[in-house]
């Protein structure tokens, strides 16, 4: 189910679903409001019992997610809202999946099964696209640990551009640039389909239609970033990520940098390697049929030939002025050895460890370049 929301009076429409659903108490995940959006006071006004979560960091880790499910499980409710972005999204997921388990034993060990519990996703940015996937990104013990099932996907989902309002420029780029990875990355993924490259390639060509009126604040620009996010995570919903956010998250635990910027420093060096060693193709539809597929992302991103494609990312992280990280030569090893490869069997050239040491080495010399 879905709902999208546009102005505050189409929250007329989810006032019809509480009342024929009889929810009278829900359990809220989110960080803690600065100012208290349309959506709460939406909520108070119904005299609808509220209990919020906000024990929570950007990077959630498995300790914050056991709080969370204890603190629902006092709330008695039976219905998760998660408002934010991928962070609160994905707790949320968790908390619903993992609170019908057993407290007795670790939650990442036992099997997902659906319950009777109601989680309605709220996104507050426009780039994660966590409200259409059955994945969700929690911490354990440092490292990070991915959570998957059907069963993780919201039953219903909220677009409201009053989010996007205030939302910080910088924070603008890195949801962007979020999106615009899980699309490209889908598209290449040795796992992608027709329906697939369907949501990816409207989702870019939106993007790349309306980032600069987005990033100036150009309010009839946020529907269609929201529209775009959903459908990049639709199509990463059917093919998971690449090696660019296999190899993005030590970027963020190290160094800080947000995931979307992670993601697409990694990617302005994975993709012009890619297409240098297209003769390591892994994708079982062969080197011509990944070939056409770099033609494909060439003319969706309107580059005249191969060497504009090698280079687009870099000129699109460099207009978004992104190549402003601290990062270090000296943590080379502690990268490199970070990925694991065997969660690169979606990526469709074949890395192995020295092709990551200099895709690493080569993301560290153009940062230096730029300087």
């Amino acid at each position: 189910m879905e709902i999208i929301l546009s102005e505050e009076k189409n929250y007329k429409q989810l006032e019809n679903y509480f009342e024929n659903n009889r929810i009278d108490n829900i359990f809220v995940v989110a960080f803690h409001f600065k100012e208290k959006p349309y959506i709460i006071k939406f909520l108070e006004k119904q005299n609808i019992n509220i209990s919020i979560f906000s024990g929570y960091h950007p990077n959630p880790t498995y300790e914050e997610v056991v709080d969370g499910i204890k603190k629902f499980k006092d709330s008695k409710s039976k219905f998760i809202l998660a408002i934010g972005g991928g962070s609160a999204i994905d707790v949320a997921k968790c908390i619903r999946s993992f609170s019908t388990m057993n407290d007795n034993i670790n939650y990442l060990k036992q099997e997902i099964k659906k319950n009777d519990i109601i989680l309605c996703a709220v996104p507050t940015t426009a780039g994660t696209g966590s409200e259409s996937t059955k994945y969700s990104v929690i911490y354990y013990e440092g490292n990070k640990q991915s959570v998957t099932s059907d069963y993780l996907i919201p039953e219903i989902v909220l677009f409201d551009i009053s989010f996007l309002q205030k939302l910080p420029t910088n924070v603008k780029k890195t949801t962007v640039l979020d999106a615009f990875s899980h699309c490209i990355e889908s598209i290449w993924s040795v796992n992608s389909d027709n329906k697939s490259k369907k949501y990816a390639k409207e989702a870019l060509e939106i993007i790349l239609d309306n980032i600069d009126g987005y990033l100036l604040n150009d309010e009839s620009t946020y529907k269609q970033m929201l529209k775009a996010s959903n459908l990049a995570g639709k199509a990463i919903n059917i093919t998971q990520t690449t090696a660019g956010h296999a190899m993005c998250y030590k970027l963020t635990s190290l160094y800080n940098i947000p995931h979307g910027h992670a993601a697409a420093l990694i990617n302005s060096e994975l993709l012009p390697f890619m297409i240098d060693n297209i003769d390591k193709c892994i994708d079982n539809r062969g080197e011509k049929y990944l070939k056409d597929t770099f033609i494909e992302i060439q003319k969706i991103l309107k580059c005249d030939n191969m060497y504009e494609l090698k280079n687009f990312m870099r000129n699109f992280l460099d207009k978004l002025d992104f190549y402003k990280v601290n990062i270090s030569i000296g943590d080379l090893d502690e990268l490199t050895n970070s990925v694991n490869l065997t969660r690169l069997k979606n990526n469709p050239i074949k890395l192995e460890e020295n092709d990551i040491r200099l895709i690493y080495t080569r993301l560290f010399n153009e940062i230096e370049r730029r300087k």
